[in-house]
């Protein structure tokens, strides 16, 4: 597998490595010529990692790519998780006693290099931090109180790095970039009892289940012979009670939804949907790369940042569509007719995110919506776009009845065939999972407008056909999940 190393100043790494390319986050994220890339080992050292920088979009474009990068996205935002530090407390806390229970201060900083420290001492603490996270630079606070715990633990640049240790981190990278194999991080252990929770928001402002479809999860979860409970965000401490979490609450990887669906997966609990679905399906950016190197077909796509933002105009004509990474329910899409409405469309939206999506407009009277489950569709049906607008929602709207355009219930028999094929086809690299996805018929050729995780299931909307089997199937998909964690037979 080649090896490719990103920073954002190629000058800074003076390092000699066989086979192991060095090149900006800029020219990763923009040059075509890597997106075709393939067999590629991507090394992540952009100097932050924040939500939407460049560094974050490295990491999740190379995952789009199906390349390998280090640290993934998951990693980044695994260490800005409070619950994970603490779980990280706990289960290392033996050796962290033992390692630092000669200090004299209360407070300690510990700063890893691809895993190793400058003092020999500290370099097990660093490899477990390390292979926990899979983030090259870190900065590890512990304090004591009665016993030493982790504090916070922070990804850090090249440029927090002191020049002291400059030197070190050097050689460190040699022999780390030189390896051939990398970790895959911890294994979760399994713990819970057979009870199942759904995730609900009384007050979600666009619900992915109204009222009445919870009552039938709980009802047919029942009669499946689980103990159901519908809880909410302040259940947290609570969830390794049960044995299966099912999320019906709006999910963003910003929000608490993620940190359920992490938590969950962690700690083997049977789970819909997966936190890397929260965290990549949510972004069009990923979907896009995704869609785009799976031959899935698409409207007429570019990614946009600062230096091509000039292009967009020439290359999809006008009117075309804006949208912000992990806009949903239509928020955060907007379409441009003008050159001056594309040009302050594009402002806004580049102070929020480092990259956008741009799409050439489809206008279509209605989207098809297959639901899709672990690889097999499990509903359909037509979205109607709202009274007088180009998209199915309309949030500006005067009248209530006027915000959606309204669903027509299609059973799957009758689906034209290259509509469940590409629904099918256009999910099969991401894996199992409850998803969306939503198509237009374009001069009878089916294109992917969207793939969404934690699709709607509305009482007499998606179930307006398929019935109460839709139900059924979903506490269906849970009782595989566990039967496959504890071998339990399941018919």
């Amino acid at each position: 597998m080649n090896k490719i190393l990103i920073v954002d100043n190629p000058d800074t790494w003076k390092i000699k490595v066989a086979d192991l390319a060095i090149v900006s986050s800029y020219e990763y994220l923009t040059n075509p010529d890597w997106a075709k890339a393939r067999n590629l080992r991507v090394f992540n050292l952009s100097k932050s990692y924040s939500y939407q920088s460049k560094g974050y979009y490295v990491s999740l474009l190379a995952e789009a790519r199906g390349h390998k990068p280090i640290p993934t996205v998951g990693n980044i935002l695994d260490v800005q998780k409070p619950f994970v530090i603490k779980l990280m407390s706990e289960d290392f806390d033996a050796l962290i006693q033992r390692r630092l229970k000669d200090l004299r201060s209360d407070e300690f900083t510990l700063s890893v290099y691809f895993g190793r420290n400058l003092a020999e001492k500290y370099d097990d603490i660093s490899n477990l931090l390390h292979r926990m996270f899979r983030v090259p630079f870190l900065r590890v606070r512990f304090v004591r109180s009665r016993r030493w715990h982790i504090q916070s633990i922070k990804t850090i640049s090249t440029k927090d790095i002191p020049e002291s240790h400059f030197p070190f981190v050097l050689q460190r990278a040699e022999e780390y970039f030189s390896r051939k194999r990398y970790d895959s991080g911890k294994t979760a252990k399994h713990i819970g009892r057979y009870a199942l929770a759904i995730l609900y928001r009384e007050d979600d402002p666009a619900p992915p289940s109204d009222k009445k479809a919870i009552q039938k999860f709980v009802r047919y979860g029942e009669k499946a012979g689980f103990e159901v409970d519908v809880i909410s965000v302040k259940d947290y401490s609570r969830l390794l009670m049960y044995d299966a979490l099912f999320i019906r609450q709006n999910t963003h990887v910003n929000n608490e939804t993620y940190q359920f669906a992490h938590h969950a997966q962690r700690e083997g609990i049977a789970l819909l949907d997966y936190p890397e679905s929260i965290l990549k399906i949510n972004n069009k950016v990923y979907l896009a790369e995704l869609l785009h190197s799976t031959g899935v077909a698409t409207p007429k796509t570019m990614i946009v940042h600062r230096r091509n933002r000039h292009l967009v105009e020439s290359t999809l004509k006008l009117p075309c569509v804006l949208k912000l990474p992990d806009s949903t329910f239509s928020f955060g899409v907007k379409k441009a007719t003008t050159a001056v409405e594309l040009t302050d469309l594009i402002d806004s939206m580049l102070k929020k995110s480092e990259l956008l999506i741009a799409q050439e407009y489809c206008f279509t009277e209605y989207d098809w919506r297959v639901g899709i489950l672990d690889g097999e569709p499990l509903f359909a049906g037509k979205y109607l776009m709202a009274k007088d607008h180009w998209q199915i929602y309309n949030w500006a709207a005067k009248k209530r009845n006027d915000v959606s355009g309204g669903f027509e219930g299609i059973s799957l028999t009758e689906v034209p065939p290259a509509i469940l094929r590409i629904a099918v086809k256009s999910v099969k690299p991401i894996g199992r999972g409850l998803y969306g996805i939503d198509i237009k018929l374009i001069n009878d050729r089916p294109i992917v407008i969207e793939i969404n995780e934690n699709p709607n299931i509305d009482e007499g909307v998606e179930d307006l056909m398929e019935g109460d089997v839709i139900y059924k199937k979903i506490i269906d998909a849970f009782l595989r999940r566990i039967a496959e964690r504890t071998g339990a037979e399941h018919d």
